[in-house]
């Protein structure tokens, strides 16, 4: 497959992922625009590791966590379902009606909240969130754990009348 093929076919699930990486569609496609940019640099030899998507959609992650390294804060805002539509879209909404969830995976930490992304949204393995964070699967499990205790702590006390979502019946 060539760049251009792969570009068309990947960017609609690329610009989804670091939708959900960075709450904010522009930015990521920002992230999404410099990463494609880069990997036709490098197509050769991306295409020589045998799986594309992987090493773009890990370069997309790399670029999503250098960028909050970079300006240490960024905004969300919440995400609607057509944002996600597609054929890689999650079967399980991602926010609530207020978005009070999207606002509360916010609050995580960069590692925490890409490792949630990329279990829940991605479908991966610890294995293959660890090779993506370049981390140890016990690594990706623990930011797994706190993030889910994070939000269970988070959503075990809603305001009145308020009915906590579920990311695809995590929590």
């Amino acid at each position: 497959m060539d760049f251009e093929e792969f570009a068309s076919a990947r960017s609609p699930a690329l610009l989804r992922y670091a939708t959900l990486l960075s709450g904010d569609r522009e930015e990521a496609r920002d992230i999404v625009q410099e990463v494609l940019a880069r990997a036709m640099l490098r197509w050769r030899r991306i295409t020589a590791n045998g799986e594309p998507y992987g090493y773009v959609r890990r370069m997309v992650t790399n670029e999503f966590l250098s960028l909050l390294r970079r300006r240490r804060r960024i905004s969300f805002v919440p995400l609607t379902q057509r944002d996600l539509d597609g054929p890689h879209a999650p079967a399980a909404p991602v926010v609530d009606a207020d978005g009070e969830l999207w606002q509360l995976l916010g609050t995580l930490p960069r590692q925490q909240r890409a490792v949630i992304v990329l279990r829940y949204y991605e479908g991966l393995t610890d294995a293959e969130i660890a090779e993506v964070l370049d981390c140890r699967p016990s690594t990706v499990r623990g930011y797994a754990s706190r993030a889910l205790t994070t939000l269970r702590i988070e959503l075990t006390d809603p305001p009145a009348g308020v009915v906590p979502a579920t990311l695809g019946g995590l929590l």
